[in-house]
């Protein structure tokens, strides 16, 4: 998949969850909290999980379990932080504090994986902290679920950080999805019954909100984020869909009747011209190690759509050192992939062409001149 590619399918999430905001402010009419988000995620869950069995003939690198228990801590924190600071916390003051996620997971990436910002992306992320805050309307005064917006936008931006390492390194974006989704529900319902009014009634009668939710916000929009991000940096990623923030403003104003003021007006163009900048940029931030890299045999782009039919293949992944660039215009597509490990050479990566072609070296080695 392209970088342009993905950034496309993560402004097309961006467009899922914004508009998807109003159905997560109706359904608290029937459900609380903690009952929604584990209800929207066992839903999404439920929908991912008959797409695992179409890994299950993957190996499994070193580390992958481990790398997959953090991302699936992670989003259940993340998700279930954010759905509570609504109980505290004004729309208008949420919206604008869990987008702060933009700026703090460039500063994420850099301190955890080295990948220090470009100019362009530190621009960009400050400019669209700076559209939401006019979008939002301005912030009235700090409470407690302010705190718990601005703790939910820091998990996200390590769960970002983290996500993009594990889907570069090991990819597997159905198991990746089903455990985030299946974890979260077990986290939430749980609460959910003891503290809530998780209900078989409040669930039927927040029937539509949940399946938009989680099947649309969920299971579709978090899929796209969690397949494209193996193609697109986490800074970058965290730029683009703070579309939400638009497509929010939007779907409320058709749905719910809500206007926005020339502010936010203009708010939303400062942050579609940062989405714009960065989606159109070359450059990419710099990492220390560039991290894993290999013929991962899945394209994941319409990840969600249809399952390509390279993972019939049983062909293992290369994922380990530093990659450069192979243009060897002799090179077979289906043999070499597009990037070689430097300094290593694995047999699965040279493929039965260059076998053959060190093979008949050593014949002419050996033949009599």
């Amino acid at each position: 998949m392209s970088k342009t590619r993905a950034n496309l399918l993560l402004l097309f999430a961006a467009a899922l969850w914004g508009l998807g905001n109003v159905a997560q402010k109706t359904v608290l009419a029937h459900l609380d909290a903690l009952s929604a988000v584990g209800l929207r995620c066992l839903i999404g869950g439920l929908l991912v999980l008959p797409f695992v069995l179409i890994e299950r003939r993957l190996p499994a690198g070193s580390g992958y379990f481990s790398s997959l228990a953090r991302v699936g801590v992670l989003f259940a924190i993340s998700i279930t932080l954010q759905q509570l600071c609504y109980l505290g916390a004004t729309v208008t003051n949420a919206s604008f504090l869990v987008s702060t996620t933009t700026v703090m997971t460039p500063l994420a990436a850099w301190l955890l994986i080295g990948e220090r910002p470009t100019a362009g992306l530190t621009i960009a992320a400050g400019l669209t902290v700076l559209g939401a805050l006019l979008l939002s309307g301005g912030i009235a005064g700090l409470s407690g679920g302010d705190l718990t917006a601005i703790l939910s936008a820091a998990c996200y931006a390590l769960w970002m950080v983290e996500l993009g390492r594990h889907m570069q390194a090991h990819a597997r974006p159905f198991t990746a999805a089903a455990t985030q989704f299946l974890g979260a529900a077990a986290f939430a319902l749980p609460l959910g019954a003891l503290q809530g009014n998780l209900s078989l009634a409040g669930a039927f009668a927040a029937g539509p909100e949940l399946a938009v939710l989680g099947v649309f916000s969920t299971a579709i929009a978090f899929g796209i984020q969690i397949a494209a991000q193996r193609f697109t940096p986490a800074g970058h990623a965290a730029v683009i869909v703070s579309a939400e923030s638009v497509f929010g403003a939007l779907g409320a104003a058709i749905f719910l009747g809500e206007r926005n003021s020339p502010a936010g007006a203009l708010g939303a163009a400062i942050i579609l011209g940062a989405i714009l900048s960065v989606a159109m940029s070359n450059r990419t931030p710099q990492a220390r190690a560039p991290l894993l890299a290999g013929p991962i045999p899945f394209d994941a782009a319409p990840a969600f759509a249809a399952a390509p039919a390279a993972w019939a293949s049983d062909r293992p992944a290369t994922n380990s050192g530093p990659a450069e660039e192979c243009d060897d215009p002799c090179g077979d597509a289906n043999v070499f992939p597009t990037r070689l490990p430097l300094g290593t050479a694995p047999m699965a990566s040279i493929g039965p062409a260059a076998v053959a072609v060190s093979m008949a070296a050593g014949l002419v080695a050996r033949s009599p001149r």
